[in-house]
């Protein structure tokens, strides 16, 4: 009896020794097939660019084939929801941006519980928002378009890409800072909102460097101030807001990698440090400049912490706005 346990015990031991070494080989291997990498927005507009940008590279630090699959819709849920329901093996990704942590504020019934259903990667880059303003309004630089708002509230306007965007909830969350009633007059997309702009319909708009500069230099568009962390490189005469007194403000379009919540660390630890390689290779560098993207690089637990706390502020925002989605 005593023998007969003895090798029960020991056949056990094998099969846990078999199991762990078949799962590190299999960890090891990591990636032994092409990794698809979902983009939630249409292809050939600035977050697209940049992942199939960032996918080239990444693939080459993985030495795998990165397939970049855009799957619109939904404010970028359909595409989502999909990576929360694959298979936690590191050959699904998310390439998402702060409509992450957007529409839980903004929608209903999301299928997905944006925090816990996802292991973070990585953040990758991001992109400050520029105010903008049509060049003939009456003020010429941040501080006088504050004062004038202050001394006619709801008699400005802005434009957004539609309700929930980022560009709405980030010049939301300015005008709560500042105290300030502009109206918000949202459109189907950036470029209505934009030619509007250009037109007068609306008197001021979130927008980027990239797509706004030819304007600016045009005497179109007047930039008002930046939310970096520094100043523009192509603007270095435009202050951003925290030179301007404007503290704690998030006006980022980030971008960054999800995997699927129970994706092995060793995997995530692998595709993280592949993204740090990738986003200050030199050439990346030089691709990236023409979109004005800044590199990142961040580990797991920043890009955890940067959604937990952009989850709250966005409520917050939405609440206090009164935002309601079509």
């Amino acid at each position: 009896m005593r023998l007969t346990r003895l090798l029960a015990h020991s056949a056990r031991l094998l099969v846990v020794a078999a199991s762990f070494c078949a799962s590190s080989a299999s960890n090891a291997a990591y990636p032994d097939r092409p990794i698809t990498l979902l983009v939630p927005f249409s292809s050939g507009g600035t977050v697209d660019s940049v992942a199939r940008l960032v996918a080239v590279q990444l693939g080459q630090q993985l030495n795998t084939k990165i397939i970049v699959e855009n799957i619109p819709g939904a404010g970028g849920t359909i595409a989502t929801e999909r990576v929360a329901r694959s298979k936690p093996d590191g050959l699904t990704l998310l390439f998402t941006t702060p409509n992450h942590t957007i529409n839980p504020a903004v929608l209903r019934n999301v299928p997905f519980d944006t925090e816990h259903d996802f292991a973070p990667v990585s953040m990758v880059a991001q992109i400050p928002e520029l105010l903008i303003a049509n060049s003939k309004e009456p003020f010429t630089d941040f501080n006088s378009f504050v004062a004038y708002a202050k001394a006619h509230p709801g008699q400005l306007n802005y434009g957004s890409a539609g309700i929930g965007t980022l560009p709405h909830v980030t010049m939301e969350l300015l005008l709560q800072k500042l105290g300030l009633h502009v109206v918000h007059i949202p459109y189907k997309g950036a470029a209505p909102a934009m030619n509007d702009l250009l037109g007068g319909q609306v008197a001021m708009k979130m927008d980027t460097v990239v797509t706004s500069l030819p304007q600016i230099k045009a005497g179109r568009l007047r930039p008002l101030a930046l939310a970096g962390e520094k100043r523009s490189a192509q603007l270095p005469d435009v202050p951003t807001l925290s030179e301007l007194g404007v503290k704690g403000y998030d006006g980022m379009l980030w971008m960054a990698i999800l995997a699927p919540r129970g994706t092995p660390q060793p995997v995530i630890d692998t595709i993280n440090q592949a993204v740090v390689r990738s986003v200050h290779d030199p050439k990346l560098l030089q691709s990236f400049s023409v979109y004005g993207v800044e590199p990142v690089g961040s580990t797991p637990a920043a890009l955890q912490a940067q959604i937990s706390s952009e989850l709250k502020q966005w409520a917050d925002v939405v609440k206090r706005a009164g935002i309601q989605a079509n």
